[in-house]
């Protein structure tokens, strides 16, 4: 039975890379299949599932240096044989250029880019245990999911293109790289026009029901509400007045100036009712050519054709699921490999900076509220999470959690801040069964299976008979690891990044266990049932799941590149203990061991070797150090004992 298997007692070690390459291979055999590139899973091909599918090996390739595929004079053979089926060092980026080719030219209709949830979105079992259907327009309807994950798969796009363009020769290919980045361009400026028209503040009186439940869920001191609703406002004060800049899209309100005013905000689940359609500038003067590498000439600041903007239905009211969701993606909109290598026009930037705006207000919103009070307890450390709507779930809990961590990396929070969000983290591991055993009959199974169901409200505008849609979201063993890694890498304290790299290592044993073993997903992810009893099980492979997976892979491999926390305290003892080596040295010198003696002439040329790099060390990795003047300190001492004992030179 799945509740009697043991791998929680002993945490296994991620091994990113090694993991990633299977999974590359997996992904490969699954989807490569008679010289073509199968779209789908378990899921029907949809503008969301098949970027995940497609990123699965773009991401590592576009964001692990080591995986890179864009160079291929440089590509690594373990890449090559991973991705075998789909050719050599020059074949495999080519094959990967015309399957990206195939999903832009996919999702477009006449023009306009197409960001329809389409299969991932379902009914209430109610509703279709009655016999209820969605409707086309339901199906189709452009969601914040799509625009997110567009964003993240236009610019891996844009730019791999850019690089593996320097080694192209023939005009053809060149030309193909040129039509594809214009179409990874014209989406990506579409789904961020749509990110701007689908944030969405929602402002509210204290005194109604969800400022009620506000209010009861950042209160933890027995404070009266008007003194919280006050106290609040002040904390959100310079917040409240950021608002003014909030000029294009979705988003602006002029209601906050009320003192018995409160609000959120965040992205609804699609574009907003009423939103306003964004108009795109032309660059000053006109398009802006930049000569690219091998003297080819591109026009890269133009306005890219995204077609109509049309209208929006969702609710104007703040989602936790698709604020995180969007936040993660605009957050690749100013990343170091985007700004290094340039990968957005001048509009493109101009859209950027009004989403980053919104990206900067939804941060300081929601750590303000997660950590508001006088710092005893935490709202966040008091879980479940309440929405304003009244609904309680650890998976709220851990979507507040996502936004305070982006907060604390923006703010570089002190390592107490981030220990405590480390403990939530923990907690929401425990409960939901991740690190802590399953017993038949524990609600944490719901965290995984259904997961958190999530009304889209205003779907119902497109259907006949009112019939509102549901999406879907069981991600939380996934965005724990990456959660938990990307907080290990924020912490300075030796023994707290140990403490949460030993919970990511648990939650690894458990996503691990979660694979797929037979059928065409073998090795993919996600197979629930394989720990928790009663839940169907899977042959195909989850793209949403796998993908999410391979995010927290790539964060714990990006980690795992850096250099480990020096502990200063081990810098000191490193530099007493050369001190005396060297010491010990400089006397067997003085003596003349070596003196007639090449036996003793090699070992203290060894012993200096040592030394020597122990010193160049000793600040950036002292414990390596500290082992090399041990090893050196041994063989003083050897010398020492031998000349003691009266015993010959060596």
């Amino acid at each position: 039975m799945a509740c009697e298997r043991r791998w929680w007692c002993t945490p296994v070690r991620i091994e990113p890379r090694q993991q990633l390459l299977e999974t590359w291979r997996a992904t490969v055999q699954s989807s490569w299949r008679d010289g073509e590139w199968r779209w789908g899973g378990r899921d029907e091909p949809n503008s969301i599932s098949d970027a995940e599918q497609l990123l699965c090996i773009l991401l590592p390739a576009t964001q692990i240096p080591a995986f890179g595929l864009d160079r291929p004079n440089v590509t690594a053979d373990a890449m090559l044989a991973a991705l075998k089926p789909l050719g050599n060092e020059k074949t495999i980026p080519l094959n990967l250029v015309r399957i990206a080719t195939d999903y832009f030219t996919r999702y477009s209709e006449d023009g306009r880019p197409v960001f329809s949830g389409g299969s991932y979105y379902s009914l209430r079992a109610e509703d279709a245990e009655q016999g209820a259907k969605l409707s086309e327009d339901q199906r189709s309807r452009d969601i914040v999911d799509s625009f997110a994950i567009s964003v993240t798969l236009s610019l891996a796009t844009i730019g791999f293109v850019r690089i593996f363009r320097q080694s192209v020769r023939r005009l053809d290919v060149r030309q193909e790289l040129r039509a594809l980045e214009r179409m990874a361009s014209a989406r990506l400026t579409a789904a961020m026009v749509g990110l701007l028209r689908s944030f969405s503040t929602h402002v509210f009186e204290a005194s109604s029901a969800p400022g009620k439940v506000l209010v009861s869920t950042i209160s933890k001191s027995g404070v009266p509400p008007r003194q919280v609703v006050s106290e609040l406002r002040t904390a959100l004060q310079q917040t409240i007045a950021s608002f003014g800049e909030v000029l294009i899209g979705s988003g602006q309100t002029q209601d906050l100036d009320g003192e018995n005013q409160l609000f959120e905000c965040g992205w609804s689940w699609g574009v907003v009712d009423g939103a306003p359609t964004v108009t795109l500038e032309s660059p000053a003067g006109g398009d802006t050519t930049k000569v690219q590498p091998a003297g080819e000439s591109v026009t890269s600041d133009h306005v890219d054709e995204i077609g109509e903007q049309l209208d929006g239905i969702a609710e104007n009211k703040p989602y936790l699921y698709f604020t995180v969701v969007a936040v993660d993606a605009i957050e690749d909109l100013f990343s170091e490999r985007t700004r290094v290598l340039g990968l957005l026009n001048e509009e493109q930037q101009r859209l950027a900076r009004a989403l980053q705006l919104r990206w900067d207000l939804t941060l300081s919103y929601w750590s303000t509220l997660a950590t508001f009070g006088d710092g005893a307890v935490w709202p966040l450390e008091d879980p479940p999470w309440q929405t304003t709507d009244g609904q309680r779930s650890d998976y709220y809990t851990l979507l507040v959690t996502s936004i305070v961590v982006k907060d604390l990396v923006r703010r570089r929070g002190s390592d107490a801040r981030l220990a405590r969000v480390g403990t939530v983290l923990a907690d929401l591991a425990n409960e939901s069964r991740v690190t802590r055993t399953y017993q038949p009959g524990d609600s944490g199974l719901r965290l995984h299976s259904p997961g958190l169901s999530v009304t889209l409200l205003g779907s119902e505008k497109d259907s006949p008979d009112g019939v509102e849609t549901y999406w879907s979201v069981t991600e939380i063993a996934s965005l724990l690891l990456q959660r938990c890694v990307v907080i290990a890498g924020l912490l300075n304290d030796v023994e707290q990044r140990a403490r949460l790299l030993r919970l990511a290592d648990r939650i690894w044993g458990h996503l691990e266990v979660r694979r797929l073993v037979v059928g065409g997903g073998a090795k993919l992810w996600d197979q629930p049932a394989a720990l928790f009893d009663g839940l169907e099980t899977f042959e195909n492979p989850s793209w949403y799941y796998t993908e999410r997976v391979v995010q927290g892979l790539i964060s714990t491999a990006n980690l795992l590149s850096e250099e480990p926390i020096v502990n200063e305290r081990l810098v000191v003892r490193t530099f007493d203990m050369l001190y005396e080596a060297e010491h010990l040295y400089d006397m067997e010198r003085m003596r003349g061991s070596a003196d007639g003696s090449p036996g003793v002439e090699n070992v203290l040329t060894e012993i200096r070797i040592k030394l020597a790099r122990a010193r160049d060390i000793a600040r950036s990795r002292p414990a390596a150090a500290g082992a090399l003047v041990t090893s050196a300190l041994a063989s003083l001492d050897a010398l020492d004992a031998v000349r003691s004992d009266g015993s010959p030179a060596l």
